[in-house]
């Protein structure tokens, strides 16, 4: 396994800094750490953008917004675009139509995405842990894609998404018993960081499929511990 220096600060992450045997629960991004699926939601937010009237600019903008956004949840990425690039009144319809708009795309594109390597591996290296799976997609969607993937039987702790922002839920599944403690987070942007430590779970960044370009900076900065992929977090 490969453990990342960042390039401007010379850290390394010692290998016994973590156990995962540890954590009695881990809680996984979904796109960029269960599902190669990234690339997916740019080309979406592209097109939804298109498809509802948005020119190639606004479109542009709105895929911009969405990547330094990370995984916050879609519903406010559409109102931030409603509000600031096209400048648009926001009602409940117009946004059942961007949002309906995107599960016809996701619907299909999210089967066909690449599932990360090792989880499985992962899974049964773990038998102490409870997973939950925690994305910024929308949870209604998740709850159809991940069972016909046949993936939601790993996480027994629960599938859920927006329009629910990370740190509500990860408050309220600690308060509620659901998420036990020590518990891991697995992301692949700051926001998923923001959200981890602020609930008081332990963040690994996982960096292949990220979309967050000053990656190396932010997890140096931040001292976060750096890995691939799914398929490396059973060697810790």
């Amino acid at each position: 396994m490969r453990l990342y220096a960042c390039w401007h600060k010379a850290f390394f992450i010692g290998i016994n800094w973590l156990d995962i045997k540890h954590y009695k629960t881990i809680v996984f991004d979904c796109d960029g750490v269960v599902l190669n699926s990234n690339k997916t939601k740019v080309n979406a937010y592209f097109t939804v953008a298109k498809m509802m009237g948005g020119t190639d600019a606004q479109a542009q903008a709105l895929v911009d917004h969405h990547i330094a956004k990370g995984s916050f949840p879609r519903n406010g990425k559409i109102e931030y675009y409603l509000n600031n690039i096209v400048k648009q009144p926001i009602t409940d319809e117009l946004m059942q139509q961007y949002m309906h708009a995107f599960d016809e795309i996701l619907d299909t594109t999210l089967m066909e995405c690449e599932v990360a390597t090792g989880l499985l591996e992962l899974k049964a290296a773990t038998p102490q842990a409870r997973w939950m799976l925690l994305s910024g997609g929308d949870q209604a969607e998740l709850r159809r894609i991940f069972p016909r993937r046949n993936l939601a039987y790993l996480f027994e702790a629960g599938i859920f998404g927006g329009p629910d922002q990370k740190e509500d839920v990860l408050a309220r599944e600690i308060t509620n018993g659901n998420i036990q403690l020590p518990a891991l987070f697995l992301g692949d942007s700051k926001y998923d960081h923001q959200a981890a430590i602020g609930a008081g779970l332990d963040f690994v960044f996982l960096s292949d499929w990220t979309e967050v370009k000053d990656w190396q900076i932010f997890c140096a900065d931040n001292k976060i511990i750096v890995i691939r992929n799914i398929g490396d977090v059973k060697y810790f």
